[in-house]
Parts: C-alpha cells; sequence; structure tokens
C-alpha cells in the first residue's frame, strides 16, 4: 500500500487516489511527487491487473460528499468509510467504517441489489429501512448516515460487458 501525507497532515492511500487528498483536496507537494529515472518500466504485476469495468454508480446528493461519484463493480461492493472498504464514503462519520452496506452486481440476473451490512448502521432505500435484499431501480434514492445518494445503474437488462465482446 502506498500511504502518504498531504501537506494538512491527513493520511490516505495515494495508490487509489493520486496526488489529490480525498480529506482537503489538496495537492501534493512536489518533493512529496514520485520521481521516475529514465527508462522507468512499471512494476510487471501493474501491467498485468486486471480492470473491474463499472457496473452502476451512486451519486452524493446530500451531505459531505455532493457530486462525488462512486463506482459499483460486478459482485459485492462492501459500503463503509474504511480504506478496506469497495465504495469507500468519507466525510461523513455516521456511516460505519466497515459494511454499512453491501451493494451487489449479479451477472447472472442482470440486477443489481442493496443489502443491510453487518454493522449498526441502517441503509434506506426510498425511506424504508433495508433489512432484507431489495433490488434497485434506475434512479433509487440510497440514505446511509446523514448522507443521501442516487443510484445510476450501467449494466443490466439492456447492457452487460459480455455483450461487446460478441
Amino acid at each position: 500500500m502506498s500511504l502518504v501525507r498531504c501537506p494538512s497532515g491527513h493520511v490516505y492511500n495515494a495508490r487509489r487516489y493520486g496526488k489529490i487528498c480525498p480529506y482537503c483536496n489538496m495537492k501534493l507537494s512536489e518533493e512529496e511527487k514520485d520521481v521516475k529515472p529514465a527508462g522507468f518500466e512499471p512494476p510487471v504485476e501493474l501491467l498485468e491487473e486486471e480492470l473491474e469495468p463499472v457496473c452502476g454508480w451512486l451519486v452524493c446528493i446530500e451531505g459531505a460528499r455532493v457530486g462525488m461519484d462512486y463506482k459499483i463493480h460486478d459482485g459485492k461492493n462492501f459500503v463503509g468509510r474504511g480504506d478496506d472498504m469497495d465504495v469507500q464514503i468519507l466525510g461523513d462519520n455516521t456511516i460505519n467504517r466497515r459494511n454499512h452496506a453491501v451493494i451487489v452486481y449479479d451477472r447472472k440476473k442482470r440486477n443489481m441489489v442493496i443489502l443491510p451490512g453487518d454493522s449498526s448502521g441502517i441503509a434506506y432505500l426510498n425511506g424504508e429501512a433495508v433489512y432484507v435484499p431489495t433490488e434497485l431501480k434506475p434512479y433509487d434514492s440510497i440514505e446511509m448516515g446523514e448522507s443521501r445518494f442516487l443510484f445510476l445503474p450501467l449494466c443490466g437488462e439492456n447492457f452487460e460487458w459480455t455483450d461487446t465482446k460478441k
């Protein structure tokens, strides 16, 4: 993991967020930037790393990160504030650090589902608490902590990444 410290003192994962601090949006200072020697080649693991295509998004429409989008990928997407979460939502400390909710894209059924997390926090779908797996529809409203998100699907009935390989 490549943890860095921004000029304000926040520590974050530069591999995930690059040169801009996700807490205060400040850029890393010049001396903290990576200096690559001539003929630099990225490690083989980076070249072989498989990209996960996006299947949908959550977009923050109320709360600490208004306008921020969060990618949803195939399979289970664990939502929380922690650095190990697939969907990491910073700035709202009322969202649990780990597993506040889970959003799943099921490629076989071509649908998205929201599940309750295994933390003490409750997620709300269109104003109703999520206690059981519930299918997501385009433009559904999801509330977690003091933030509200809009759900926007890409994959589903009309599109799947495997369709492009034909």
